[in-house]
């Protein structure tokens, strides 16, 4: 056999091998997360957008619901809790094994409604199962008339003061611009990262 066809045969058989013998891409880390906020917040269109499910028919979630939203690094497996006045007392029952948190609110809405939206953020930031987690908060229905600004929520909820020393990203949202939206996810996704990391160096 000639030097010239088993070089070829070479060059084949590793051409071949990185094509075919490649194997599977490693696996994805996941996060288990949990998505809290009032009812007609928006959690459960934000996250059906995200998984890509129709949204035609959303009703109020009832009790708690997950769903696994895959992004390109990592995968989220988002417990979302019904935000109704029945449901949130007993929101921190779900809160076990979380490892970061999504809390939306609806920046449209009533001054009364965003008062108890601001209540329960501040509880939540307290709470000792959930303070020390990396929280994405979501300024929702930016896409509204009435919306009240990032600044203006970030101002109103005293987010400064309240969450000084946590990991935490406010940003707007609305349903309308998922691309804004996968954006802040992936924010989350690298707090969550960064805490993996400092916990490996301990």
């Amino acid at each position: 056999m000639s030097e010239q066809i088993l070089f070829l045969l070479l060059l084949y058989f590793d051409c071949f091998r990185m094509l075919c013998c490649k194997g599977p891409p490693p696996p994805r880390t996941e996060y288990d997360v949990v998505c809290i906020g009032l009812t007609g917040s928006g959690k459960t269109s934000l996250l059906s957008k995200l998984c890509s499910e129709a949204t035609d028919n959303i009703v109020p979630t009832t009790g708690f619901s997950i769903k696994a939203v895959p992004f390109q690094n990592a995968i989220l497996n988002v417990k979302e809790l019904g935000g109704a006045d029945t449901i949130k007392k007993y929101w921190s029952r779900y809160y076990q094994g979380s490892q970061g948190v999504v809390f939306v609110l609806d920046s449209a809405s009533s001054d009364e409604d965003l008062e108890v939206a601001r209540t329960e953020l501040h509880s939540a930031l307290q709470h000792p199962q959930l303070c020390t987690l990396p929280f994405l908060i979501l300024a929702n229905h930016q896409d509204k008339p009435a919306a009240r600004s990032v600044q203006e929520i970030k101002k109103y909820f005293e987010l400064e003061p309240l969450a000084r020393g946590k990991s935490w990203i406010l940003e707007g949202s609305s349903v309308d611009n998922m691309d804004a939206v996968k954006e802040s996810f992936s924010q989350l996704i690298h707090l969550l990262e960064e805490k993996d990391q400092e916990a490996g160096r301990i």
